[in-house]
């Protein structure tokens, strides 16, 4: 099959799907005036990977037939195929103005761990887990399908096992196995681009016991499969002055509700085997972090080019104070990308796969988010209030008003004023709207909670070396 173009892509999404936004049941995704902007920006994927140009950096080949597939399929089988897969999702947010696109990384990050977790089911158990979970990725990768990820249960009672909780669907489970496949119930949230996906992966969110046997459950389904829910975050329609960047570029997540929904046998990637389903979830947040520093590059570029920008319009680009926290933010786009390559060159090869460091990425992963609020203070002090207060566009349109603001907010000469408040729109929307204040919760949480990477981090450590050397230099001989 051909890669789908960005035409094609949109039409597979008329699928009939039950998607719900605002309360609305949404008949066509692809029409809906909100969505719609979700959508044309996951097409951008396919969009970049048309233009010859990009070849090198969108497209792979698929190590079963040797057609060309998008990269974003490639299993990484070294760290030169990881650093492809780095430089892919990087290129990609930068096309999406600082937006990642989210449409097959996600996905492919559940892909690539259940191709290896089921690898070793099938070795230690005697399953069939691998083969079904490479079918499924000649299929999705052949067809060029937009792909998902459905982690995280809504927990109910955090303090209970899945198992104890008073409502049994608290986490996704099993409630039938048949013999043509399994019915499963349940709730997913934080499915990013949910709404605009052809495909869903769930696997578990979590290390399970003796008696979770129900949620030890993987598997792949349609977004139009009978009893699939997709019910989309809260959105609004945007002015492109107003919001230059999340006016054309947004993303959205679905709670992901599973009602008695049946999966056939061939795309069930665990079924019971709960020994397993903390192994599963750790290395998918392995692989999710991967793909959260390689994100998170474009972005910080976006707030240090703007930090700058504004810097410079309101005439104090090397006052101390500006030039020390242009520094800061300097170190941080650096830092992210240095942890994010390094990850790659030291990487581990588990079950025939190329495997980010653990280490370096829990390390980096949490190094963008434990600072990203910091970085946009300093942002928002280079800026200035006027960030906030500046005259709208429509007080721009209004022929009345309009030469009080090119008057009254003009920077220094030679910028017009329209440039000077374009720069604090940009950074309004990337630090101070809605949207911004959803990056700062997703930024801790996203790809994993900061104590998530301290527990990994501290787990992932060999500490005898440094205890070796210590003894050494005391003089103390075991």
């Amino acid at each position: 099959m051909p890669l789908k173009t960005g035409e094609e892509y949109i039409a597979s999404l008329k699928d009939g799907r039950v998607l719900y936004l605002n309360g609305k049941r949404i008949p066509d995704v692809t029409e809906d005036p909100v969505l719609g902007v979700g959508v044309r920006h996951a097409a951008l994927d396919y969009v970049l990977a048309e233009d010859p140009k990009n070849s090198e950096i969108c497209l792979g080949k698929s190590e079963v037939t040797g057609h060309p597939i998008s990269r974003y399929f490639q299993i990484p089988r070294t760290a030169e195929d990881l650093l492809a897969r780095h430089r892919l999702i990087d290129f990609g947010t930068r096309k999406g103005n600082g937006y990642v696109i989210f449409i097959k990384e996600i996905g492919t990050d559940t892909l690539f761990t259940l191709i290896q977790i089921c690898r070793l089911i099938d070795r230690e158990l005697g399953t069939e887990y691998f083969k079904r979970a490479m079918d499924f990725w000649q299929y999705c990768s052949e067809n060029d399908l937009a792909m998902v990820g459905a982690i995280t249960d809504v927990k109910g009672d955090r303090s209970k096992r899945p198992s104890e909780q008073s409502d049994p669907d608290m986490y996704l489970r099993i409630v039938e196995k048949r013999s043509d496949g399994i019915v499963v119930r349940g709730a997913k949230t934080h499915t990013t681009a949910g709404p605009f996906c052809n495909e869903i992966l769930v696997t578990p969110t979590r290390a399970l016991k003796e008696g979770d046997e129900d949620y030890a459950v993987a598997f792949g389904i349609q977004a139009n499969t009978k009893g699939v829910i997709l019910m989309a975050r809260p959105q609004e329609r945007k002015d492109p002055f107003e919001f230059p960047q999340t006016s054309k570029n947004c993303l959205s997540e679905t709670t992901t509700i599973f009602d008695n929904v049946f999966i056939p046998w061939e795309r069930v990637f665990l079924c019971g085997e709960w020994k397993y389903a903390g192994l599963m979830a750790n290395t998918f947040a392995n692989w999710h972090r991967f793909t959260g520093l390689s994100y998170k590059g474009p972005q910080a570029d976006l707030l240090l080019g703007s930090a700058q920008l504004i810097a410079e319009y309101n005439g104090v680009p090397d006052a101390s104070h500006i030039r020390n926290k242009i520094g800061q933010l300097i170190t941080y786009v650096t830092t992210i990308r240095v942890f994010a390559k390094a990850s790659a060159l030291e990487c581990k090869i588990f079950e025939e796969v190329a495997f980010p460091h653990p280490l370096l990425i829990n390390m980096g992963k949490h190094y963008f988010a434990d600072n990203y609020h910091t970085m946009i203070k300093h942002v928002q002090e280079i800026a200035g209030g006027s960030v906030v207060t500046a005259p709208s566009s429509e007080d721009w349109k209004n022929p009345e008003l309009r030469p009080y603001i090119e008057k009254y907010f003009k920077g220094i000469d030679g910028v017009p004023t329209e440039h000077r408040l374009r720069a604090f729109k940009l950074i309004k929307d990337m630090t101070a709207s809605d949207e911004a204040g959803v990056w700062f919760l997703g930024t801790l949480h996203g790809e994993g909670s900061l104590e998530a990477q301290r527990i990994t981090t501290y787990r992932e450590a060999d500490l005898s070396p440094y205890v070796k050397f210590a003894k050494e230099v005391a003089g103390i001989k075991d």
